[in-house]
C-alpha cells in the first residue's frame, strides 16, 4: 500500500450513538507500519468504556477493537520479521517508543509513551488497521484466528502475571470471578501445574469452573466459607470489576500471599494495613503484557489447547453484539466476524 486508502470501518459518533459504517482514511504507509486485515476483532468491556467516553480519554467518531486476528496486507520498507499473507494478532497497545529504559527491558507494556490501538487512532472494528511492526505478534502454526483474538487482551491480561511474579507449579493459586477473565485464567493456572480455586457468587458457574480447571471452588457470599480458606493461597488474582470485602480475601493468603487485580475494580480499595503489615502480604495490579510475553503466552496455549469460550457476531451486526455484551449473558468472550469480504 504505497499511499493512502479508505477503509470502511464501524463508528460511534459520539458517546450515546449506535455504531454506524464510516469510511476512514489510512495516510500512505510508513516504513515502520504493517496493514493488517481484520479477519476477526473481540469486543471487550474496554471497547464499552471507551465508546462511552467513561475514562475521559475517546475521540470521536470512536472506532474501537483492540482483539484483533487477521493477516498482514501491506509492510514498510523497514520491516523484515512479517510478510504479506501471514497470520498475525494486535492487542492493546500499536506502537511503542522503543527508546526508554523500559522498553530496553523487555516491559514495553509499560511505556509511557506507547500507544493505545484505539486511543487516538482507529482500532480494528473496521477492514484494516494499522500499527507498528513492533506490535503486531505472529500467531503460532495452527492457532484458528477466531480464537486468536480474546487472548490478546484477556488472554495476556491473566497469564502476564505468571511470568512477573514467577508463579510456582507448587503455588496454591486462586481466581475471583469466573468472567472473561477469569475463565482464561484457570485454563492457564491448571496447565501451569497450581493448585487452583476457583471464588464465585453463582452456583451456576461452579461446576463450569471444574470443567475449567478448578480443583476447588469457594462460594464468595458466605462469610464462613472464605473463613475456611484462611492463610490458605500463595497468590489470589482478582479478575472482577466490582467491589468486595478485599479484607476477607487479604485473610485467605499465607504470609508473604499476594492480592493481584487485573480487573478494573473503580471504586477505591479499602483495606486494613495490619493485615498486610502482620502477615507481609501484598497488593499489586498489572495491564496487559509486552510482545515477548504475548509470544509465549500464545505458544503456551497452544501446547496445553488452552481456548477462549466464545460468541461470534457478525461486524455487520456489532450493535446486537454490544447490547449481549451489556445484558451480562456473554459466555464468555464475543467475536466479530470481517463479513464485509
Amino acid at each position: 500500500m504505497s499511499q493512502s486508502t479508505t477503509v470502511r470501518a464501524f463508528a460511534a459518533a459520539n458517546k450515546d450513538a449506535p455504531l454506524a459504517q464510516i469510511d476512514i482514511n489510512l495516510p500512505e504507509l510508513g516504513s515502520n507500519d504493517v496493514d493488517i486485515h481484520v479477519a476477526y476483532c473481540g469486543l471487550c468491556h474496554s471497547d464499552v468504556s471507551m465508546r462511552h467516553n467513561e475514562w475521559g480519554a475517546t475521540s470521536y467518531p470512536f472506532v474501537g477493537g483492540h482483539e484483533v486476528a487477521g493477516t498482514v496486507k501491506a509492510v514498510g520498507s523497514a520491516v523484515g520479521h512479517l510478510v504479506v499473507g501471514q497470520h498475525v494478532g494486535l492487542g492493546w497497545h500499536s506502537d511503542y517508543c522503543n527508546q526508554c529504559s523500559t522498553c530496553h527491558d523487555g516491559d514495553q507494556n509499560l511505556c509511557g509513551s506507547a500507544q493505545g490501538t484505539f486511543i487516538g487512532r482507529h482500532g480494528g472494528f473496521a477492514e484494516v488497521v494499522r500499527a507498528d511492526a513492533s506490535a503486531v505478534i505472529a500467531l503460532p502454526a495452527g492457532m484458528d484466528l477466531k480464537l486468536a483474538g480474546p487472548m490478546f487482551c484477556g488472554g495476556i491480561t491473566v497469564f502476564n502475571p505468571l511470568l512477573q511474579f514467577g508463579i510456582k507449579p507448587t503455588d496454591n493459586v486462586a481466581v475471583i470471578g469466573i468472567g472473561g477473565l477469569g475463565h482464561i485464567a484457570l485454563q492457564f493456572l491448571r496447565a501451569w501445574g497450581c493448585k487452583v480455586t476457583a471464588f464465585t457468587s453463582s452456583d451456576q458457574k461452579a461446576q463450569e469452573a471444574y470443567s475449567l480447571g478448578a480443583h476447588d471452588v469457594i462460594n464468595s457470599t458466605l462469610t464462613s466459607e472464605l473463613d475456611k480458606a484462611a492463610s490458605s493461597f500463595d497468590f489470589i488474582i482478582s479478575t472482577v470489576n466490582v467491589k468486595l470485602d478485599w479484607n476477607a480475601y487479604i485473610n485467605t493468603l499465607k504470609p508473604k500471599g499476594r492480592l493481584h487485580f487485573v480487573g478494573a475494580t473503580l471504586a477505591p480499595l479499602d483495606l486494613g494495613v495490619f493485615g498486610l503489615i502482620g502477615g507481609q502480604k501484598s497488593v499489586s495490579g498489572s495491564p496487559v503484557g509486552a510482545p515477548g510475553a504475548i509470544e509465549k503466552m500464545l505458544d503456551f496455549a497452544m501446547q496445553h489447547q488452552i481456548k477462549p469460550q466464545i460468541e461470534v457476531f457478525e461486524m455487520s451486526n456489532i450493535n446486537a453484539a454490544f447490547a449481549h455484551l451489556a445484558s451480562g449473558k456473554a459466555r464468555y468472550r464475543i467475536v466479530l466476524a470481517n463479513d464485509w469480504d
